[in-house]
């Protein structure tokens, strides 16, 4: 297993769909995951720590993991099959230890919001990981991505969270 970090939460400029990367902590390369927007939001809010009314699904999330007095150790993904990619939460539950089947994304989000560490299996990277040109985006082309990224999230609104309502 290799720890990574979220290196960015972005919107791939050829699709117009959001990715998040995943870098190697001691290493070149990264594992670029393509995710919903709804899970790009929740990335970023939790990242930028931009408060919202109500709890978020993944503030649930920890709020329940919590109550249950149970701690997120490591989230880990694990695998890709036909362009889905497969994580598991590794939770610690008093003295017993628990995998969690999940999404990346929503794994991720959860990590962003209890800051437990990310990994990617080894095999995984090895078939999957890419080196990037350059870590660092030229300046207009960071500034690109920044204004894409607030104009994506000036247009999301409750209903992109699958209800109208608020509950």
């Amino acid at each position: 297993m290799l720890e990574v970090r979220l290196s960015a939460v972005q919107v791939d400029l050829q699709s117009n769909n959001p990715v998040i990367l995943l870098q190697e902590k001691e290493g070149e390369r990264s594992l670029p995951i393509f995710i919903g927007a709804p899970e790009a939001t929740a990335i970023a809010f939790a990242l930028q720590q931009v408060p919202v009314a109500r709890p978020m699904t993944h503030d649930l999330m920890r709020e329940l993991i919590d109550a249950l007095g149970a701690q997120v150790i490591r989230v880990v993904v694990t695998e890709v099959q036909q362009d889905t990619f497969y994580a598991e939460i590794h939770l610690e539950v008093g003295s017993r230890q628990v995998q969690v089947s999940s999404r990346p994304s929503d794994a991720i989000a959860l990590a962003t919001r209890t800051g437990s560490p990310l990994f990617v299996e080894d095999e995984l990277m090895e078939m999957a990981g890419v080196v990037l040109e350059s870590d660092e985006p030229e300046e207009e082309e960071s500034e690109e991505l920044v204004s894409q990224f607030r104009e994506f999230l000036d247009d999301v609104s409750p209903e992109d969270f699958g209800g109208s309502s608020p509950g």
